[in-house]
C-alpha cells in the first residue's frame, strides 16, 4: 500500500511538472491570458501580414479562427466554450446578438480612428449610435454577367426574367437575398413584411424559374467563373473575386435598388481581452491598414480616409463604390423577428421547389 501511495505521489509530482513546464513555454510563446486575441472571422476576410504587424506592435499573440455562416459563429458564440474577443458578423446577426445579450458596449474614447469612418455608414438602424460594433467591409447584392454570353445589361432587374435566358442564371442560396430581388423589382422594400407584396414577388419568381440552372452556395463563384451560366445573383465582394477569375465578367446594381450589407467588428460578451480587442479594432481602423486590407480582400471599405489611399481605378469603381443617387437606394436588412424570418425561408423553399 505505502509504494502504491509513493507512486501515485510520483505521478502527481510529473503530472504538475509538466503542467508548469507548459505553462510556461505557453507564456514564453505569447499564450498567456491577456497577451491573446482571439479572433473569430470569415475565412480569407483579413491580410495575414496585418495580423503580423499587429503580434509586433502590441507584443500580442493573435490566434486566428474562421467561420463559414452567421448562424454557426453564433451558435459556437451562445455555447461558451471558446473564447473570443473581436468577432466580425454579418448586420442582422449584431441584431440578434444584442438581443440575446452576447456583445459587451464599445469603449469609443478607446477607439480614435473611428474619426476615419464614412458617417454615411455609421449610426444605421442594426446598431444605433455604433454602440456595439464598427464597420469592417460594406458591399451590395447584384448580378454578374458575362456579355458574349448575353446582350443584357440589367439596369433593371427585370432583365432577369427575359426569356434569351432560359437555363443560364444562377441564384446565391439565400432567402432574403432571392425574396428580396422579387419584392425589389417590384419596387417594394426588400424587408417588406406586407403579405399581399410577398405573395406578389412569389408569383412573379415564380415565372422566373425557366430561367434559373441552379440556386447553389459557395460554388457560385467557381460556376460563373468557368461560364457554367451567363448571369449569376451574388453579393459584389464575391462578385470582385469572380471578375479577377475571370475578366470579361461585369457586374451592376440594378437601378430599382438592392442590399447595403455590413460586416462590422465586436467584441462577444465572453471576451477575455476586451483592452486587446480595442486596441485591435483601433489598428484596423487605421487608413493605411484598412486600404491595405481592402486591397487584399477585395471588398469595399467604409474607412473614408483609406478610400483616399487605394488606387483609382479601385476607389472610382461605382460598381463597388457606388454613386451617392444610387446609394440611397440601398436597404440594410433589418431584423424581422423569427416569425417573419421563417415565413421568408418557407416562401423561399416554394419557389425552389417550384417546377420549371
Amino acid at each position: 500500500m505505502k509504494q502504491l501511495v509513493q507512486t501515485f505521489s510520483l505521478v502527481l509530482i510529473v503530472a504538475f511538472g509538466l503542467m508548469y513546464f507548459t505553462s510556461v513555454l505557453n507564456s514564453s510563446a505569447g499564450y498567456s491570458g491577456g497577451n491573446t486575441l482571439t479572433i473569430y472571422n470569415w475565412g480569407d476576410y483579413i491580410d495575414p501580414e496585418l495580423i503580423a504587424e499587429f503580434e509586433e506592435e502590441s507584443g500580442m499573440k493573435v490566434v486566428y479562427q474562421t467561420f463559414d455562416s452567421n448562424e454557426a459563429m453564433m451558435t459556437k458564440i451562445q455555447q461558451g466554450g471558446t473564447t473570443y474577443d473581436v468577432v466580425i458578423p454579418s448586420e442582422y446577426a449584431i441584431s440578434k446578438m444584442k438581443e440575446e445579450d452576447l456583445l459587451i458596449p464599445l469603449d469609443h474614447s478607446k477607439l480614435p480612428n473611428l474619426k476615419n469612418i464614412d458617417s454615411r455608414f455609421m449610426n444605421l438602424s442594426f446598431d444605433e449610435g455604433n454602440k456595439y460594433s464598427i464597420p469592417y467591409f460594406w458591399g451590395t447584392v447584384g448580378i454578374v454577367y458575362n456579355p458574349e454570353l448575353t446582350d443584357l445589361t440589367f439596369e433593371s432587374w427585370d432583365d432577369l426574367w427575359d426569356p434569351s435566358l432560359k437555363n443560364q442564371i444562377l441564384l446565391v442560396d439565400g432567402a432574403r437575398e432571392v425574396i428580396g430581388m422579387g419584392l425589389n423589382s417590384l419596387h417594394y422594400s426588400l424587408n417588406d413584411t406586407n403579405e399581399e407584396h410577398l405573395q406578389e414577388a412569389l408569383t412573379k419568381l415564380s415565372k422566373l424559374t425557366p430561367n434559373v440552372k441552379a440556386i447553389v452556395g459557395d460554388e457560385i463563384k467557381m460556376l460563373l467563373a468557368g461560364e457554367e451560366g451567363a448571369v449569376g445573383l451574388v453579393w459584389s465582394g464575391d462578385a470582385s473575386e469572380i471578375m479577377d477569375e475571370n475578366e470579361k465578367l461585369d457586374f451592376v446594381v440594378p437601378e430599382e435598388g438592392s442590399n447595403l450589407w455590413f460586416d462590422n467588428m465586436v467584441i462577444p460578451k465572453t471576451a477575455s481581452n476586451i483592452e486587446g480587442a480595442h486596441q485591435f479594432i483601433n489598428f484596423m481602423l487605421d487608413p493605411e491598414h484598412a486600404a491595405r486590407n481592402a486591397e487584399y480582400v477585395g471588398y469595399s471599405t467604409p474607412n473614408a480616409e483609406a478610400l483616399k489611399l487605394l488606387p483609382e481605378e479601385i476607389s472610382s469603381d461605382e460598381r463597388f463604390y457606388p454613386n451617392e443617387e444610387l446609394t440611397e437606394k440601398l436597404e440594410v436588412y433589418d431584423n424581422l423577428g423569427k416569425r417573419m424570418l421563417a415565413h421568408y425561408n418557407d416562401l423561399f423553399l416554394i419557389f425552389k421547389m417550384h417546377p420549371k
